[in-house]
């Protein structure tokens, strides 16, 4: 639960029977870790039926966006918040030595910046489908909620007629509630 998509990182250590750390004994190939997790999946389905499984990058076709770009973003983004913080600094009293602090931390800022930015553009189709495949997810959530809220809404309409219905039986007189049960009994001979 630590990004927008809930996910599970399943970690173990392939050890052999003698011991020893081996993943390729344990596991082999990188098509049989895929049908591990398809088999891992499918077990679990099987108790959580509501449990979604992402689709690989080989059907696909996306990149992995690496972590190291997202490390670099976050960097940048701090640095970019120290800029500001130094240039919202800046009064008659330190301007120019606030105004120095600001050009050097931008010197250092801006070829990061287009460095991040000539990297990120091998990436802008597998980042445009992620913000899309975001977009629908959320409207998913939304919808899921707004059903829940609905479902909600109806039990407790349910709920509030019964109640009504038991107090209307509740008053009825048991000498009149005894008569139409001996109606129906009657009625039910007959057929």
């Amino acid at each position: 639960m630590d990004e927008k998509t809930p996910h599970l990182h399943l970690t173990f250590v392939p050890l052999t029977k003698d011991n020893r750390l081996c993943a390729k004994e344990i596991i082999g190939n990188r098509a049989n870790l895929t049908k591990w997790q398809d088999d891992f999946h499918a077990y679990m389905v099987e108790k959580y039926p509501d449990l979604e499984r992402g689709e690989s990058a080989s059907k696909t076709g996306r990149k992995h966006i690496p972590t190291r770009l997202f490390k670099q973003a976050v960097s940048l983004s701090k640095q970019a918040r120290a800029i500001e913080a130094a240039l919202d600094g800046i009064n008659p009293l330190n301007a120019g030595k606030k105004k120095e602090e600001a050009l050097s931390m931008l010197k250092k800022w801006f070829p990061q910046m287009e460095n991040f930015s000539g990297q990120l553009k091998k990436y802008k189709v597998t980042i445009n489908d992620l913000l899309e495949e975001n977009k629908k997810l959320e409207a998913r959530a939304k919808a899921s909620e707004q059903g829940k809220m609905k479902d909600r809404m109806e039990r407790a309409t349910l709920e509030s007629e019964l109640h009504n219905l038991r107090n209307f039986v509740d008053r009825i007189p048991p000498e009149v509630l005894a008569q139409v049960k001996r109606q129906q009994r009657h009625t039910v001979k007959e057929r």
